[in-house]
């Protein structure tokens, strides 16, 4: 899997985990009656494509969303604030991530290369596979003029 497809995919699965917990707090309210509510540098390099197992990957990487949103929801009977504020949690989250894929696109534009999430055990640290791609030539800037 396409390392800049896996941050935009953490971005939409952090803002669907805020939506969801949101939407359980909503319901938990109700219920109750209540009102109140560096990674690149280290990639490896091959010249070959990795295998593709995006679900797999996926979930290896992102579980700990997953049990953040089953326990947070889970709660939600008992204690309608915490998915409110877990809800919270996976909003700032995803703020935090939606630049990153830009940033690596511009880096794989660069250097001609592409980065691919290796799959790895789900408590160890992502390792990144550096393949070769198509590096974008643009004009050079003399002196502000293109030339």
């Amino acid at each position: 899997m396409r390392f800049v497809d896996f941050l935009k995919t953490t971005v939409l699965l952090s803002g669907g985990a805020a939506t969801v917990l949101a939407a359980v707090t909503v319901l938990a309210a109700a219920t109750h009656g209540q009102e109140s509510l560096r990674l690149l540098s280290s990639a490896r390099a091959s010249t070959t494509l990795p295998e593709h197992h995006p679900g797999a990957i996926l979930l290896n990487r992102l579980w700990p969303l997953l049990v953040f949103t089953i326990v947070a929801g889970g709660v939600a009977f008992l204690a309608p604030q915490v998915p409110g504020i877990a809800a919270g949690f996976a909003i700032i989250w995803s703020l935090a991530w939606r630049r990153q894929e830009a940033a690596v696109t511009a880096i794989e534009e660069r250097d001609g290369a592409y980065f691919y999430v290796c799959r790895t055990s789900p408590v160890r640290p992502i390792v990144l596979e550096r393949t070769p791609g198509f590096k974008a030539l643009r004009p050079e800037r003399v002196n502000g003029a293109v030339g």
